[in-house]
């Protein structure tokens, strides 16, 4: 049994990574295509799409990854001290999330400090 499972993993995942992809695809050009329906000529999609950037991906990430790891240091400590499983992906969630939450406010913060 363990081994049908084993084969069903790799293509599952390619399966669901495909399918954001399309999805992605297919939702930026239904995007650009109703920019193009309501008559925006090329400059101003431009300038829609400039707009649009976030300037502080990169810092986000940043903070998102260095709480992934801090989950996973403290799962891993409190797995090791109290033998129990559930530690490690208790740890990542909840840190993660942490993460997530201060990557925004602090986007949020230089966003409105910039302008």
């Amino acid at each position: 049994m363990e081994s049908v499972v084993a084969v069903f993993i790799p293509i599952i995942i390619t399966l669901v990574i495909g399918l954001v992809l399309v999805t992605y695809f297919y939702f930026r050009s239904r995007e650009r295509q109703m920019l193009i329906d309501k008559g925006l000529n090329a400059e101003q999609i431009k300038e829609f799409f400039d707009r649009k950037k976030d300037s502080f991906v990169l810092l986000k990430i940043g903070i998102i990854v260095f709480f992934f790891g801090l989950g996973l240091g403290f799962g891993m400590m409190l797995q090791d001290s109290t033998d129990k499983e559930y530690w490690v992906p208790f740890g990542l969630f909840v840190m993660t999330g942490i993460g997530f939450v201060i990557a925004n406010l602090v986007a949020r913060k230089i966003m409105k400090e910039k302008v």
